[in-house]
């Protein structure tokens, strides 16, 4: 009888973790369609207000720092894709090996949106500016930037817990949240990168 009560409490837990998993997946594809509605929302807003007045616009060529930091996501995505093949084969040397690339270009990448910012500042092209155009620039890179942080706090969790050694369902099922997370990210940047080369 005991042993029958454990086991149903076995697969209840299971069920639960389940159930918990699906709703974890589903808040995530949830937040990043109210990312790109929010991005989508921006673009929107700068394109009618650059069609307000010859005077609108960047009126500047962008920072060569946004194509190196593009460089590096896109270099990032890889390495992600391959640290999650890595996991599935419980290879966990070559996914420790991936995610520390990972994280490294993350990193890179957000050092590299600074000296693009530095360079912007340079040319007198600030947040605070009478032409709202040119502080579209910091917002979309910066709310960007935001998110990047939290998906290098999240590919560091992923690490910790391979470095810890958490059963490997917990690990499979973190590193899908995560790469799901940081190719959405990659692709984001992506999309706003070419919306302002074609409007400078």
């Amino acid at each position: 009888m005991e042993l029958n009560l454990t086991m149903d409490n076995q697969s209840l837990l299971s069920e639960e973790a389940v159930k918990s998993r699906k709703a974890k997946k589903f808040n995530l594809w949830l937040g990043m369609i109210g990312m790109f509605m929010m991005f989508a929302a921006l673009s929107s807003g700068f394109i009618v207000y650059t069609a307000s007045g010859v005077d609108k616009g960047i009126k500047t060529i962008l920072p060569y720092a946004f194509i190196y930091s593009t460089a590096a996501i896109v270099l990032s995505s890889l390495t992600m894709h391959l640290a999650y093949n890595a996991v599935k084969a419980q290879n966990f040397a070559k996914q420790k090996l991936f995610l520390g690339i990972t994280i490294a270009l993350g990193v890179v990448f957000f050092f590299l949106q600074v000296d693009a910012w530095s360079a912007l500042t340079e040319r007198n092209i600030t947040f605070v500016n009478s032409n709202a155009s040119q502080s579209f620039i910091y917002v979309f890179t910066g709310l960007h930037l935001a998110h990047i942080i939290a998906g290098i706090l999240v590919l560091v969790r992923c690490l910790f817990g391979v470095l810890k050694n958490i059963p490997y369902i917990n690990n499979l099922f973190r590193m899908e949240i995560a790469s799901i997370f940081w190719h959405f990210l990659d692709l984001l940047w992506i999309y706003i990168y070419v919306f302002l080369l074609l409007n400078q």
